[in-house]
């Protein structure tokens, strides 16, 4: 069953990357009161402006990713039974 949950991974985390790109737009506005975060290229930005929002991404991404992954992963296994992880009784 397990084989199973590769499909339906690939379609969460899609939705989770577009979750945490909206949730970054969010989370910067209210931090920085910008519309939108520095890029890298953009002379107008300092490096520490840039790596700021850089650090802001990642944290957030992680954290939607690792929360989506899990709950991904428990709706997998109350529908099914089997947990999709190893959960170290293999």
């Amino acid at each position: 069953m397990k084989v199973l949950y590769r499909p339906l991974s690939l379609l969460v985390s899609t939705g989770g990357a577009l979750l945490a790109g909206a949730v970054f737009r969010k989370v910067w506005r209210l931090v920085s009161g910008e519309d939108e975060a520095p890029r890298p290229m953009d002379r107008r930005f300092s490096i520490w402006e840039v790596v700021a929002a850089a650090a802001v991404q990642g944290a957030v991404a992680g954290a939607v990713r690792a929360a989506v992954d899990r709950a991904g992963a428990a709706g997998y296994e109350k529908a099914t039974g089997s947990w999709p992880g190893d959960d170290g009784d293999e």
